[in-house]
């Protein structure tokens, strides 16, 4: 562990290497559809794992200014490779570079933060002050991810356990002084125990979309679902969510609105004011769902 963090000799070779190597896994990523809505995915989308990437860096640098520049050079190689080598597989093609300039904005930004935060090398008590920010991006990912895993488990539930240890990890390995680490760790479990309490407070995540509108046909049959305000939708189970019959103004019909929050298979039923009910399977997903009408 000492050596990932300030035992190796990074040169520049190495660091185009390593920048080389996480671009292209982290396409990989993006493009295997298997990935979908999974932790294996979140290293194109968040930045815990970038942290951790940019603590590396900074913690085997020589100095504020080295440190600066291997930052950004790191981000600026690895950034736009992983757009570039995803355009033949994205229906967006060239269209992709678009979310480019929110990270172009960070990469920016690392010159900066590599700058400043190799002055945690210093190993004073005003260090922590440096890695405090850090600490809180990485509660605001670790929140975001437990209340998915919570929801939606196991989704991303590697992600949330990422977060939670390197809150913890963070600072152990870049302190020597134990005093420090000592309040350091403290800070990190205060933020992970208040991070914690507010998903729990706060509740679970949920997938809210809309399943169909009145006059919905099914392909297979061809037969017209009609429905209103007078009827009912419900869940076999309700464990996975709720249904309702809302009003929806841009359509000017009825349409059944779904609050999922729970992946897996179940039906649903359409009752409607006569007693009479139309019954459905439906498999949800994180953010998508497919439904079928019973024989």
């Amino acid at each position: 562990m000492k050596k990932l963090f300030g035992g190796i000799n990074l040169t520049y070779p190495k660091l185009i290497i390593f920048a080389l190597i996480a671009a292209v896994y982290t396409a990989v990523m993006a493009i295997i559809p298997v990935t979908r809505d999974t932790s294996f995915r979140d290293i194109s989308i968040s930045f815990e794992v970038w942290i951790l990437f940019g603590i590396i860096i900074i913690m085997n640098s020589k100095s504020p200014v080295d440190s600066a520049i291997k930052c950004f050079l790191f981000f600026l190689i690895s950034q736009p490779l992983i757009y570039l080598i995803q355009v033949p597989f994205s229906d967006l093609g060239w269209g992709i570079f678009i979310y480019y300039k929110y990270w172009f904005i960070w990469t920016l930004l690392t010159i900066p933060m590599g700058f400043i935060g190799h002055f945690m090398k210093k190993d004073k008590m005003w260090g922590l002050a440096i890695l405090f920010p850090i600490l809180i991006l990485l509660a605001y990912h670790y929140i975001g991810f437990l209340c998915e895993s919570l929801t939606f488990f196991p989704y991303h539930i590697i992600s949330t356990v990422f977060c939670l240890v390197t809150l913890i990890l963070y600072p152990i390995v870049i302190f020597i002084d134990p005093k420090v680490k000592k309040v350091g760790l403290i800070i990190s479990i205060v933020i992970i125990l208040a991070s914690s309490a507010y998903v729990f407070i706060k509740g679970d995540s949920s997938y809210k979309t809309s399943l169909m509108s009145n006059g919905y046909t099914i392909d297979e049959t061809g037969e017209v679902i009609n429905f209103d305000d007078t009827y009912k939708v419900y869940l076999k189970d309700k464990s996975y969510g709720e249904l309702s019959i809302g009003y929806e103004d841009a359509l000017e019909d009825y349409i059944i609105n779904a609050d999922f929050r729970k992946i897996g298979k179940t039906e649903f039923t359409i009752e409607a004011p006569d007693g009479s009910k139309k019954v459905f399977t439906i498999d949800i997903k994180r953010d998508t769902y497919s439904f079928k009408k019973k024989k």
